[in-house]
């Protein structure tokens, strides 16, 4: 396995491929996608370990909707099973995988704790615990510093584990090295991912334009409302959808491995 450099246009390739093949199998997608989000919900709930145990099993998670999408770039059904790909590979990997989602709560818990200093655990009892946000909460600029705080350091976070639990899963990388891998090819393919997610935003932004024009048209200000809720959950099902296509063309299979899918940079 070898790092692989693309263009900044590769970005735009990722969002394509992504609804491309959300489009090809979206039943099955769409549906893995609320399974996702469903088992983190109910994880969630569990009282006390309950924040932590969801954040632990999101690496695995975010693993079987990738391997739901390889399966549809081949003309597959995933099947729910998938879901829980990550826990069917073998004990080694198995083993590995919840170091890397202990890893990742830690490192999330850590982030928390760090923007409590702000405000005195405020936003991070939002977030975590859950509560309904009020408009004097978000004016105060203590909550505001907290929230910032957050944002910027879950970017570096969140590369180190984009293409973490991929690395773990199809390579046999492990956590530690895998955290690494993830961060330097975020680094090097850093132009590709940033038109990456300006795509992302963009489409949604697209979206509620559409549908505020639409409710303008229709004289009908409660339709931006109601439609615009299962359009971004749709969205987000695709952005999931395209994350595997970012891991597929930022790493290359040596001699001694199973190639992967060709990469898609040259479409």
């Amino acid at each position: 396995m070898k790092l692989n450099i693309v263009p900044a246009r590769t970005g735009l390739v990722w969002v394509k491929l992504g609804i491309k093949t959300f489009a090809q199998q979206p039943l099955a997608m769409t549906g893995l996608f609320f399974m996702f989000m469903a088992m983190l919900s109910l994880a969630s709930l569990l009282p006390f370990l309950g924040a932590a145990l969801a954040l632990a099993l999101l690496p695995a998670a975010t693993l079987g909707l990738m391997a739901a999408t390889q399966e549809a770039t081949k003309g597959k059904f995933p099947m729910p099973s998938i879901l829980i790909s990550a826990f069917r590979a073998g004990q080694q990997r198995v083993r590995a995988m919840m170091v890397l989602g202990a890893l990742y709560a830690v490192g999330f818990l850590a982030l928390m704790a760090i923007s409590a200093l702000f405000d005195g655990g405020q936003f991070a009892k939002l977030y975590l615990v859950g509560g309904k946000i009020t408009e004097d909460m978000v004016r105060q600029g203590n909550f505001q510093a907290a929230m910032w705080a957050s944002m910027l350091l879950y970017l570096p976070l969140s590369l180190l584990f984009w293409h973490a639990p991929a690395l773990v899963h199809w390579h046999g990388i492990s956590p530690v090295k895998s955290l690494f891998f993830s961060l330097m090819a975020c680094y090097k393919n850093f132009a590709a991912l940033t038109v990456f997610g300006l795509a992302w935003v963009g489409v949604f932004v697209g979206a509620a334009i559409v549908v505020a024009l639409l409710s303008i048209a229709l004289g009908n200000p409660t339709f931006a409302t109601l439609a615009m809720f299962p359009i971004a959950l749709v969205i987000v099902a695709m952005f999931f959808t395209s994350i595997y296509f970012t891991f597929r063309d930022s790493f290359v299979a040596t001699s001694d491995q199973p190639p992967e899918d060709a990469p898609a940079t040259a479409q």
